[in-house]
């Protein structure tokens, strides 16, 4: 009788997941955890009245219907210059900043003279004027109107340079909330089937269901808004002007042979569009420099207003009526020219800006989209995306759901950490032990702080603090982890 050898069976083993795995998800999380507890709050300003300003070419239009609107169209218009006199009596002393003619026959002009401020960004005092009579029908302080508050509240937290630079730091933090939110999601994907079942669970599942499905849309958004800030603006401003992709050079304009000189940028008349502001303005030549200076009067011999718009207009006319909102703007000085300016509703493409010279009527300078560098391009095609006006209402809907998204975020996130810290802490995620892992995320940290200048020197700061308080001083250890 043979025997049978039998072996005994081998155990099932059954594989965690990887310490480097593990390590890598605390530290991201502890990350995502602090940027959001930090931003969350000027994060929720900032969609709030996002969403709000969306809305405001209808609210304003339903707002200020009674001197916008006239009751009886124009059929016969009196002389911009006519028009420009009388706004002028209505606040006499006050330099004129732009003019917007009325777009079609029922509508007033509105002359926009100087308010209590100067300065780049200057709002001021909107006097509309009945096209055909030339009756002041009201005025309207533009740095003071419902949207303007929120629009600043939405720029600068109403704190100047400091609120725009918090700002500026919200948006870099939330780029690395949805990149850490995405690879935590990504990570922990099929865990924890049961907790999910959970109140917990399923706030964690709104959170962050949300924040996958918005999460390009936000980045999208927040994108698109930093070409406004100061810092990461200026960078962007400064790589378009060495590349050549912001301002054309002389070549390109066919009009002139004089000098360009100056530009836009930090003039407060000059509401052109954001690829424009720096583009060269060429000087009006007519050898009436004897004249002294004096901002939004005319010099003597320089031709009205009505008259350079004429000139003007057949390079303008393809984009009116209806889809563009037409500008101008007073020579300043004595050597200042006419800037007209065709701001379109919805596609930057049809944006044209030119320069008369204010004594012989002659185009100096008129670019358009064809003029502009592909970056310019790029942050105009974005900016009329942000605003929610690029589409008509799929795109502001679009937008107003991304900022409906990060109210989400915010709210749900905010909710999670109360619910589940304990009592006394911050309820942080603790720290991961793997120095070595923690080092390559804080690489990646650090590319990315390279990318967005503010956010970058936050994290060293957040470092820095850790490092000096947070693991050295017992009580500050105990609460923050």
């Amino acid at each position: 009788m043979t025997s049978v050898e039998t072996r005994p069976e081998a155990p099932v083993v059954v594989t965690p997941a990887a310490p480097s795995s593990s390590q890598r998800y605390r530290v991201v999380w502890r990350w995502h955890f602090y940027a959001g507890l930090f931003v969350a709050p000027v994060l929720l300003v900032l969609a709030v009245t996002g969403s709000i300003y969306l809305f405001k070419e209808p609210f304003e239009q339903w707002r200020y219907q009674d001197v916008r609107t006239l009751s009886q169209p124009v059929t016969t218009a009196l002389p911009l210059s006519e028009q420009i006199a009388a706004a002028q009596q209505a606040r006499p002393g006050a330099p004129v900043m732009s003019v917007i003619p009325p777009t079609s026959s029922d509508r007033t002009t509105r002359v926009i003279l100087q308010g209590a401020d100067s300065g780049p960004w200057a709002q001021g005092i909107s006097v509309y004027v009945n096209p055909g009579t030339a009756a002041v029908v009201g005025q309207i302080d533009d740095g003071a109107t419902f949207m303007r508050v929120v629009r600043t509240i939405h720029g600068e937290l109403m704190a100047g340079t400091i609120g725009d630079r918090v700002v500026e730091i919200a948006a870099c933090w939330a780029l690395i909330l949805v990149a850490t939110g995405t690879y935590l999601w990504w990570s922990s994907r099929g865990r924890n089937r049961k907790a999910a079942r959970s109140a917990r669970g399923r706030l964690r599942r709104l959170h962050t269901l949300t924040g996958v499905g918005g999460g390009a849309v936000v980045v999208f958004l927040v994108i698109s808004g930093l070409p406004w800030s100061g810092v990461w603006g200026d960078g962007l401003q400064r790589i378009q002007d060495r590349t050549g992709s912001t301002t054309p050079s002389a070549d390109d304009f066919p009009h002139t042979s004089t000098p360009l000189s100056g530009d836009l940028s930090a003039n407060p008349d000059a509401k052109v569009p954001w690829a424009a502001e720096r583009l060269p303005v060429p000087p009006s030549q007519d050898g009436h420099a004897e004249h002294g200076a004096s901002h939004g009067v005319l010099q003597p011999g320089a031709l009205p207003v009505e008259n350079a718009l004429a000139a003007a207009w057949p390079a303008i006319r393809s984009c009116l009526p209806g889809e563009c909102d037409l500008k101008v703007l007073l020579p300043d000085g004595p050597q200042g020219v006419y800037t007209i300016v065709a701001e379109p509703r919805r596609d930057p493409s049809d944006a044209q800006t030119l320069h008369v010279d204010q004594y012989s009527g002659r185009v100096l300078v008129s670019y358009g989209w064809a003029e502009y560098g592909v970056l310019a391009k790029a942050v105009e095609q974005g900016v009329a995306l942000h605003e929610g006006r690029r589409y008509g209402t799929a795109n502001l809907l679009v937008m107003l759901g991304a900022c409906l998204t990060i109210v989400t975020l915010v709210v749900t996130g905010t909710w999670m950490w109360w619910k589940r810290r304990p009592r006394g802490r911050a309820g942080a995620p603790a720290r991961a032990t793997d120095r070595r892992t923690a080092y390559g995320v804080m690489g990646i940290m650090a590319a990315l702080g390279l990318l967005f200048p503010l956010a970058g020197v936050t994290m060293a700061v957040v470092l820095l603090v850790d490092w000096l308080a947070l693991r050295r001083i017992p009580a500050l250890r105990r609460v923050f982890g």
